[in-house]
């Protein structure tokens, strides 16, 4: 049985496109597949933890898109590396952290 992996767009509760898995793959071969029929210059890309690939990440990037892409502990090194950043940044009050904020998709 053939998966089906989905993009919408949020504020328009619009599907974008769908990609079916091929027969005795997973949803990461799909999903680069569909990105790559989207424009995302400028948009953000939400992906759970299936998403946290190299090869996503680089070609959302490569397409002018951001990314927020779910983390779990399977991930080994990189989990790791993630919580350390945010326990010392937190013991320095993100002191040295470098951020930004938008209001722009902030509603009244």
């Amino acid at each position: 049985m053939a998966l089906r992996v989905s993009a919408w767009a949020n504020e328009s509760h619009l599907v974008l496109g769908q990609e079916a898995t091929e027969e005795k793959s997973n949803e990461i071969t799909a999903i680069l597949k569909l990105l790559a029929l989207l424009e995302l210059e400028g948009c953000i890309v939400t992906i759970d933890a299936m998403g946290c690939q190299r090869n996503i990440t680089k070609q959302i990037i490569e397409q002018g898109g951001d990314y927020s892409i779910g983390l779990k502990g399977n991930q080994g090194l990189l989990h790791e590396a993630v919580v350390d950043f945010f326990e010392v940044s937190k013991q320095h009050k993100y002191a040295n952290v470098e951020r930004d904020f938008s209001d722009a998709c902030l509603s009244d």
